[in-house]
């Protein structure tokens, strides 16, 4: 038998399908006093949360028989992943029970925007004033959408305004453009090349340090006139006193909100606009979400108890006598060297090949898998882990696969990893570990190097020749950027030459488009790790 508690409210459509499974005993404790609930935990085997409930190490330190913890929804932040792992608890969430709702509340929004419909309502229901001439509005039919991201939300979103007769024009360069394409919708390689399009613009990214204030003044200034913008993803994603202002000054026709980078948000400059329409978070708040999320986590905490999947599993527990010391400090480069990959790129990764040579060919596997996390947790809407990588990488499309390295390397251990992109395009970046704590990317694409993946770095490619690197050190001089590091390696056959530069604060766009414009240059990106 196992004993699971209920710490917060959830449906009882899920506690129905605890109470029905004869091997489990379930105890409803969401009306408990939070300072009390864990000292009423003590041998439960499995515990159900939303997020009132702080699960941190103290917590931890009273469920000395704790084996599962259950989200029902998708944030983690108030649960001690740390804790929970070296306690050897598995964390599960369910990432998808909330889609639909998020979903029809991004439709409201838009067609708020289209209609000004609360305005209208608020006028002639508590002014009592009857003006159809005021409200004119615009018609979704025929306008095209442009969505920044397409995951689960932003599929179902192009699916439903597709069938207003809308069309629609995606930029995700994170998805196989068949994802895109055999829905109906468009797909651009440039954010740009959507911003110029769109009528209305709805965004569904994660927040990371690519996306926050991936909407600002500059992104603004290459919009339609009267563009409407949706943002109920994360608060961030756009910049609200770019968007204050473009409200203001009429380039945006309206705005529907529902998250803010500063939350709670009970006033805000925005609020005193007519043409902005917010809702307090409201993205997951349905009925029929809430049910879903329960059925889900009950499941899911069942399914973990007697061993059956861990498919929405958050965390993981790394049995620490698997791997030798060396093995571990090869997996940490190994994600790094994944996340170089996808940030690099920034495109669709189709394959990811692990090529491990030496000893930790005895880890062989786990390289593999801490690779993909390093891959995805670029690419994806949602938190990525050495659990659940594989599946979304399933889901996805992105395949990984272990080959024996074959080629030859001066290096006792050694660790190639090949990534393929973009109907046939290769990368290949090589790795070591001189000594503990001293890993190095040595190899790119055919240059030799040494540099330590940490830190802001900008992988420079330009033809050899004189006075090209002496210019770049110039243009980041003006801007007030040091350099904290700088690698260089040469293809002397091709005239080439490639350049990882660290340096003490991250690097604007336009600094970078300005390096690239220096005679010789051949490419530019930036990379954070």
């Amino acid at each position: 038998m196992y004993k699971v508690a209920v710490c917060d409210p959830i449906s009882e459509k899920g506690i129905e399908i605890l109470k029905n499974d004869r091997d489990i005993v379930v105890e409803i404790k969401s009306g408990v006093d939070k300072k009390e609930l864990p000292k009423q935990l003590t041998d439960v085997d499995a515990i159900i949360t939303r997020s009132s409930t702080t699960i941190d190490k103290e917590f931890l330190g009273y469920c000395k028989n704790l084996k599962v913890i259950g989200r029902a929804g998708v944030g983690v932040d108030n649960i001690d992943l740390d804790e929970a792992s070296k306690r050897g608890i598995v964390v599960l969430n369910m990432p998808t029970g909330n889609t639909l709702a998020a979903t029809e509340h991004t439709l409201t929004h838009m067609l708020n925007c289209l209609r000004f419909m609360p305005n209208a309502n608020y006028e002639l229901k508590y002014k009592h004033i009857w003006n159809r001439k005021k409200w004119m509005g615009i018609e979704l039919y025929g306008k095209t959408v442009g969505i920044i991201g397409m995951g689960r939300i932003g599929t179902q979103v192009a699916i439903r305004v597709m069938s207003f007769g809308a069309n629609v024009v995606v930029y995700d360069p994170y998805i196989p453009k068949e994802k895109a394409t055999k829905i109906g919708a468009k797909i651009v390689d440039n954010l740009d090349d959507l911003l110029r399009v769109s009528d209305i613009i709805t965004i569904h990214t994660p927040k990371t340090e690519e996306t926050y204030n991936m909407i600002d003044k500059e992104e603004i200034e290459k919009m339609k006139d009267g563009v409407i913008l949706i943002n109920c993803a994360r608060g961030g994603l756009y910049n609200e006193k770019a968007l204050y202002d473009g409200l203001k000054s009429g380039k945006i026709r309206a705005l529907g909100i529902d998250v803010f980078e500063n939350e709670p948000q009970p006033n805000h400059p925005l609020f005193e606009l007519d043409n902005v329409f917010v809702t307090p978070h409201l993205g997951a708040n349905t009925y029929e979400s809430q049910v879903r999320v329960a059925e889900g986590i009950a499941k899911s905490v069942i399914d973990a108890l007697k061993g059956r999947g861990y498919e929405n599993a958050v965390n993981i527990k790394m049995e620490e006598e698997e791997i030798t010391e060396l093995g571990k400090q090869f997996l940490g480069l190994a994600e790094r060297m994944g996340s170089f990959l996808s940030q690099y790129i920034k495109s669709f990764i189709k394959r990811v090949t692990v090529y491990p040579h030496g000893e930790i060919e005895s880890c062989t596997n786990s390289l593999g898998l801490f690779t993909l996390v390093g891959v995805l947790k670029n690419m994806v809407d949602e938190y990525v882990n050495y659990v659940n990588a594989p599946y979304i990488a399933k889901e996805r499309g992105v395949e990984v696969e272990s080959k024996v390295f074959e080629g030859s390397t001066e290096f006792k251990n050694y660790l190639l990893i090949r990534a393929e992109y973009d109907d046939g395009k290769t990368l290949e970046i090589g790795g070591t570990v001189f000594e503990p704590n001293k890993a190095r990317i040595v190899y790119m694409d055919g240059f030799d190097m040494e540099i330590e993946l940490t830190g802001n770095i900008i992988v420079f490619k330009n033809y050899d020749k004189p006075g090209v690197i002496g210019k770049v050190g110039l243009i980041l001089g003006k801007h007030n950027i040091n350099i904290a590091d700088f690698r260089l390696g040469r293809k002397k056959d091709l005239g080439e030459a490639l350049s990882f530069i660290k340096v003490d604060q991250e690097v604007s766009d336009s600094i970078l488009k300005e390096i690239l414009n220096i005679d010789g240059a051949i490419s530019i990106a930036k990379v954070k790790l």
